[in-house]
């Protein structure tokens, strides 16, 4: 078959790419020139809480030596073998809209293979589909779902990807019987670019503003803590668990670890705030920050004095406090996708919509068994066993 000009021009560009494995200084380097495009869980910090697996960072470069992607990869060994499942959460860090997409994760997979990994996982950090809160609080109903409405925006790149990836034999979590995702597919995010705290404040719902004046008058302090009260965000963790029966299934231990290998990163990565109220915390709420966006990721509080509104009160300092961190997105991570106010995690939804926000369904997580027999072979098994959970 004859190649044309256009396809000779083309694979000698992709073939100029080239993966390899880069220091965690270039990679810091590489992510920062990017600001507000790489999840704090592609950052090398992010590696060293992660006990039970090695890690490595990867770049791409083209024939100048010019860096043009990122990847942080986290292998987990299968026991009594020499193999590695690799896993890059929300990540890689790429120019997704290329449509020569395929011949840029190539090397990548050649690279894993190379390494000793049988599969692979990543998070492509891209949106879907998004829902503005007024369209999502219009569609409440018994047994209603977020994917049940129709959207206020797909993203066309989103999409396309999603094509293009199925095409080369990836396949997406929570479908065809195989593993969910590790990371949340539904986020809410609270749009600061281009905003006031003025408009902040117009954004959030009546109960809102009303719970924040609540806490004000009340006295309610909330501050920035320190590392000391960890066991007291984690203390209060477990009756948050315990109350809204879900389990993080994480120490003590595991959030001091973050907060120090995050801080050791960049001081203020990690921020713990605390609410104040008579001389008691009666609530905690962490906040990463890289780049410009910032991520709530977890909250944690007391089972009395909820009358005074602590969380709304943090919530609020902390939305503050990123904006003028000169953040452009304030993540509020993860949402179930239930618009049933009948079902228990509702309660979650009801609370984020409530800033004003949206809730985004990113692209979700993606696996492939990478080429050789005794490859799909460990995939399969692997597979298996995550069902069986």
């Amino acid at each position: 078959m004859a190649v044309t000009e256009a396809q000779m021009s083309e694979t000698t560009h992709t073939r100029s790419y080239v993966v390899r494995s880069t220091t965690t200084e270039r990679h810091l380097g590489y992510l920062d020139s990017l600001p507000g495009q790489a999840s704090f869980l592609q950052y090398p910090s992010w590696a060293a809480v992660k006990a039970g697996w090695k890690a490595e960072r990867l770049g791409w470069f083209d024939s100048s030596g010019r860096q043009c992607g990122a990847a942080q990869v986290l292998y987990r060994p299968l026991p009594g073998t020499r193999r590695y499942f690799a896993y890059l959460p929300e990540g890689p860090v790429l120019d997704w809209a290329d449509p020569r997409l395929p011949h840029l994760l190539q090397p990548l997979l050649d690279h894993l293979r190379s390494a000793g990994a049988f599969a692979v996982r990543m998070g492509p950090p891209l949106p879907y589909r998004r829902w503005n809160a007024a369209t999502l609080k219009a569609a409440v109903g018994p047994g209603r779902r977020v994917g049940d409405v129709l959207p206020d925006l797909v993203d066309p790149v989103g999409a396309a990807v999603a094509d293009r990836l199925r095409a080369g034999g990836w396949r997406r979590c929570g479908e065809e019987g195989n593993a969910g995702d590790a990371q949340p597919r539904y986020l809410f995010e609270v749009p600061l670019a281009g905003r006031t705290l003025d408009d902040l404040w117009a954004g959030l719902n009546q109960e809102w503003r009303r719970n924040i004046k609540k806490a004000a008058k009340a006295d309610v302090e909330p501050c920035v803590g320190t590392a000391d009260y960890l066991s007291e965000f984690y203390r209060l963790l477990q009756l948050t668990e315990q109350r809204d029966g879900f389990r993080l299934g994480r120490s003590l231990e595991y959030f001091q670890r973050q907060y120090r290998e995050l801080n050791a990163e960049e001081s203020g990565r990690m921020r713990l705030y605390l609410a104040w109220h008579d001389g008691e915390v009666l609530a905690a709420h962490t906040l990463i920050v890289a780049g410009r966006r910032a991520w709530y990721q977890t909250g944690a509080s007391a089972d009395h004095r909820r009358e005074v509104r602590p969380s709304n009160a943090l919530q609020w300092r902390m939305l503050r406090d990123a904006h003028t961190l000169g953040a452009q997105v304030y993540d509020m991570r993860g949402v179930p996708d239930v618009l049933d106010p009948q079902e228990r995690s509702y309660g979650l939804m009801r609370w984020k919509l409530g800033t004003g926000g949206q809730v985004v369904e990113t692209l979700g997580e993606w696996e492939l068994a990478l080429e050789g027999a005794v490859n799909k072979t460990l995939h399969r098994a692997m597979q298996k066993y995550l069902a069986r959970r």
